[in-house]
């Protein structure tokens, strides 16, 4: 796989901690999917100047394991823009402990409905 670290600054950068581990010290699937979910909300907020929800993740792929001690870095990108929904690309990437090396580690795409006070579907652009 060769892929290219995105030019823009991550939404999101975390420390990987020996409770996001398994016993053979490999972070957690699902907590890695939490810190991307995180940084794409963000971006999803930033976005529709609001509240916005996940309501689908397509095309999770894990590439190469997370280990404790890594610094994860998520970097989201608004690719689509809909009426209430955005679409966001969603990378992750490990540097590990002591090193300057990057890898990609997961990606996929998240994607957000902007909401109302009430949780009701809101147009982006509002």
């Amino acid at each position: 796989m060769t892929s290219r670290l995105p030019s823009h600054e991550p939404a999101i950068r975390v420390s990987a901690m020996p409770a996001d581990a398994n016993a053979y010290g490999d972070i957690f699937g699902g907590w890695l999917v939490s810190i991307m979910d995180a940084g794409a909300g963000q971006t999803a907020g930033r976005r529709a100047k609001g509240r916005a929800v996940t309501i689908a993740i397509d095309g999770m792929q894990f590439h190469e394991p997370v280990k404790v001690g890594d610094e994860v870095s998520v970097y989201c990108e608004v690719e689509r823009v809909g009426r209430s929904s955005m679409v966001i690309d969603v990378e992750a990437w490990r540097r590990p402990m002591h090193s300057e090396d990057t890898t990609k580690v997961t990606e996929a795409k998240f994607t957000f409905v902007a909401i109302d006070d009430d949780g009701k579907p809101r147009p982006v652009d509002s």
